[in-house]
């Protein structure tokens, strides 16, 4: 049910990598705080997999994720990758302990980055990798030089940015295409709301983080009604909503539960009539 729900869903990267729009987050199968391995891989290897199998085939990482255990988890679990299979990873925090994270721009941290995602996740080729944050003591030319030599060397498909303003992304687009574009936005916070507009005019996709987010108390009432009347939980009708904002948005919400994950799969099939997304976008 859910495979068929998301084919309704497709998106193509840069115009030629299709992907569901309703992907998986791994960043919650780590240890507390981020830090650490999870602490049961044999569930999370299951609930990787339960996502492939219910039609997921875009996965978002990163080299802080653990940091490292993530990615290895990820290539444990679903390695050798089903053909269509999409895996974004990112690079450029440092991590120093739990709930810790550095960004950390300088050439040779990224290009340790990059080479050792391509070895944790057992690929010669990463389809998607971000740079996590804009060092503000690192020029961006200067951290984004490995990133371009990893494209020119097919190491890298393409790249994508997180966390950033317009005027960021139109710097980076200077020294490398920028495809796609991670910043926190959900229902109840929409303060990138210019960059999702801005995205979706320039062809490139939308990766909202902390996508379940359903708003303030004061909304809980009329989020409430609207998913009584579609048979759908909270968390359901925010994940529909990002789905309807904009045709560019991928999701990746995040769950160390399988029964979790198909409630998230689930809202690909929830289609919010006009009137109520703009109840809700009020």
């Amino acid at each position: 049910m859910a495979a068929t729900i998301q084919q309704q869903h497709i998106y193509k990267i840069n115009g030629d990598l299709a992907v569901n729009r309703l992907g998986y987050g791994g960043m919650q199968l780590t240890g507390p705080g981020v830090w650490g391995d999870v602490a049961d891989r044999d569930n999370a290897k299951k609930v990787l997999q339960a996502a492939v199998a219910a039609g997921v085939n875009f996965i978002d990482t990163a080299e802080a994720y653990g940091p490292k255990f993530n990615e290895a988890l990820i290539a444990e679990a679903l390695y050798p990758y089903k053909e269509d299979l999409v895996i974004a990873t990112k690079g450029g925090f440092g991590r120093s302990g739990p709930n810790k994270w550095t960004p950390n721009g300088n050439p040779a941290f990224i290009t340790e980055n990059i080479e050792g995602s391509l070895q944790r996740l057992k690929t010669d080729r990463i389809d998607l990798w971000q740079l996590h944050r804009f060092d503000p003591n690192v020029p961006v030319e200067e951290t984004l030089a490995p990133v371009t030599a990893a494209v020119k060397a097919g190491k890298i498909r393409y790249v994508g940015l997180s966390e950033v303003t317009i005027e960021q992304i139109e710097q980076a687009a200077k020294i490398v295409p920028i495809v796609s574009v991670q910043n926190l936005y959900n229902l109840g916070n929409r303060q990138w709301e210019n960059i999702v507009d801005y995205t979706a005019s320039k062809g490139m996709a939308f990766i909202p983080w902390f996508p379940l987010a359903s708003g303030p108390e004061s909304m809980a009432g009329k989020i409430g009604a609207i998913a009584k009347a579609h048979n759908a939980t909270t968390a359901q009708i925010a994940l529909a909503w990002l789905l309807k904002r904009s045709a560019n948005i991928l999701l990746i919400p995040g769950t160390s539960s399988v029964k979790h994950l198909q409630e998230n799969m689930d809202a690909a099939g929830i289609e919010l009539t006009d009137e109520e997304f703009d109840a809700l976008s009020q």
